[in-house]
């Protein structure tokens, strides 16, 4: 199969993930690019930080005009992670791929663990604690500079028990979060864009900003609950691959 294809069929999926559950397509993004299109672990989280900022940027758009985004607290709490994000993106680049590669593995599967729980999660009661929320902003950044991810599996978890939003809106908002993060990260890896193979990346992205619109349609359609299994699946099967690329190199 062609990279060109494969890539539309990887966008797509990673696309649906975003537009359906506000995160996750990066998780889905990196290892697509590394074990299915060759790119190199910095060059994958790379891409997948421009896959995933203007994925997120188109889809925003969507959720904002159905009143899922609230504005004031999604900027406050990306606010605390600009700074870590680009810090992460600078770090990155000095770390060996078979540690990034590790961490993703383990990153992933604890999402997916998060992800297969039964129980739902409600929103937190109660005052929101500044510092708890400024604190989760600061690491959903790291971790999107560091590994490349938008971290929208985390953040949405994140704006619904800290900062106290409901589901549907904590997912919207999560892609305002993802957007400003994954953007401050790429401003960090300049240097790296231009490396890029865009004839991969670009029909990539451009899958992914359509599989988006499906994603968002698909959710209301669909159980979140049942959406959240199967995604936490493939997650369970991607660390497990990643896992076994970093300990035994090809």
């Amino acid at each position: 199969m062609s990279p060109v294809l494969l890539a539309l069929l990887a966008g797509a999926v990673v696309g649906l993930a975003l537009g359906g559950m506000g995160g996750g397509g990066s998780l889905l993004a990196v290892p697509a690019l590394v074990h299915l299109l060759g790119f190199a672990p910095v060059e994958a989280t790379t891409a997948s930080l421009v896959i995933v900022a203007i994925t997120t940027a188109t889809s925003l758009a969507a959720h904002g005009r159905d009143g899922n985004v609230r504005w004031r607290p999604g900027l406050l709490f990306a606010a605390t992670g600009l700074l870590p994000a680009a810090l992460g993106g600078l770090l990155a680049a000095r770390l060996p791929a078979a540690l990034l590669t590790a961490a993703f593995s383990v990153l992933a599967a604890v999402a997916a663990a998060g992800m297969l729980r039964t129980r739902d999660d409600t929103p937190r009661t109660g005052s929101t604690s500044i510092a708890r929320a400024a604190g989760a902003g600061a690491g959903l950044g790291a971790v999107t500079g560091l590994l490349g991810v938008g971290g929208g599996f985390l953040g949405v978890p994140a704006l619904v028990r800290v900062v106290g939003l409901p589901v549907r809106a904590a997912v919207g908002t999560s892609l305002l979060v993802i957007a400003l993060t994954s953007t401050a990260s790429l401003a960090a890896r300049g240097g790296t864009l231009s490396s890029l193979d865009w004839a991969v990346v670009g029909p990539f992205t451009a899958a992914a900003v359509l599989g988006a619109w499906d994603g968002r349609r698909l959710a209301a359609r669909i159980s979140g609950r049942v959406l959240q299994r199967v995604f936490g699946a493939v997650l369970l099967t991607v660390a497990a691959l990643m896992l076994l690329d970093a300990l035994v190199p090809r």
